[in-house]
């Protein structure tokens, strides 16, 4: 993507530098667009999930890839906003995650589903076994193969200057005006309470057909349940 197109802007590091969970809805709408060794893919993000590291924002994450701290693998999470957190899920899927917060401060918002705006063609030979246009970048992995970004080559390209690395560069654009039909739900798949609504970190565009469907992670649905059915505690005092 050589200009930008009405209503959308490039993204900048301040407007990405709050906490992950402020900033994941307002990338709804907004696009993705990657050139790796010359083929252009543009996707329009549908759905994105937030996550904080250790110290980020008022409560811990047992959801987050940061949640003890750094490490080799998720040292992209501490650094500058706007970079790509690219991880590998499963030994296989390519994930990619949107660094947010300040510098120190770990955070990413997780895209989790787009529509493919411009690139198709590219996108289809990447992902063969997608039946129709709306399973291409439909999920996490699919959503990474289909621009063409790969672990861990890709781990920490900037998508706010669009500087190249390992032969590919992104470039964020986020709408001008935020998405207005915004849903918001527990994270897909995310094991134990950090996958339930106590975490309702998971945002997405209202009847999108692009959305990922809901799914429990693992012991998620126990840990809910055990919410629900917990005594209620005596009320605060006004």
């Amino acid at each position: 993507m050589t200009t930008v197109p009405s209503g959308w802007h490039a993204a900048t590091r301040d407007e990405l530098a709050d906490l992950p969970v402020a900033v994941a809805p307002r990338l709804l709408g907004g696009l993705l667009a990657v050139e790796v060794g010359g083929v252009s893919v543009t996707v329009r993000l549908t759905e994105v999930e937030a996550y904080h590291g250790r110290d980020t924002g008022d409560r811990p994450d047992p959801g987050s890839h940061a949640r003890m701290g750094p490490t080799a693998r998720n040292a992209t999470m501490w650094g500058e906003p706007g970079h790509l957190y690219v991880y590998l899920s499963h030994g296989i899927h390519s994930c990619v995650n949107v660094v947010c917060g300040p510098v120190g401060v770990a955070g990413g918002v997780l895209l989790r589903a787009a529509e493919i705006v411009s690139g198709a063609d590219a996108a289809e030979v990447r992902r063969p076994a997608a039946r129709t246009a709306r399973e291409l970048a439909r999920g996490p992995g699919r959503l990474g193969e289909a621009v063409g970004l790969r672990h861990p080559v890709h781990d920490g390209l900037d998508a706010v200057t669009g500087a190249e690395r390992a032969g590919a560069v992104a470039r964020l654009l986020l709408r001008d005006e935020p998405e207005r039909d915004v849903a918001i739900g527990p994270r897909v798949g995310v094991a134990g309470v950090a996958g339930t609504a106590a975490f309702p970190w998971r945002f997405w565009i209202a009847g999108d057909p692009t959305v990922s469907s809901f799914r429990w992670g693992r012991g998620a649905a126990e840990a809910a349940a055990g919410a629900e059915a917990a005594p209620a505690g005596p009320s605060a005092p006004c």
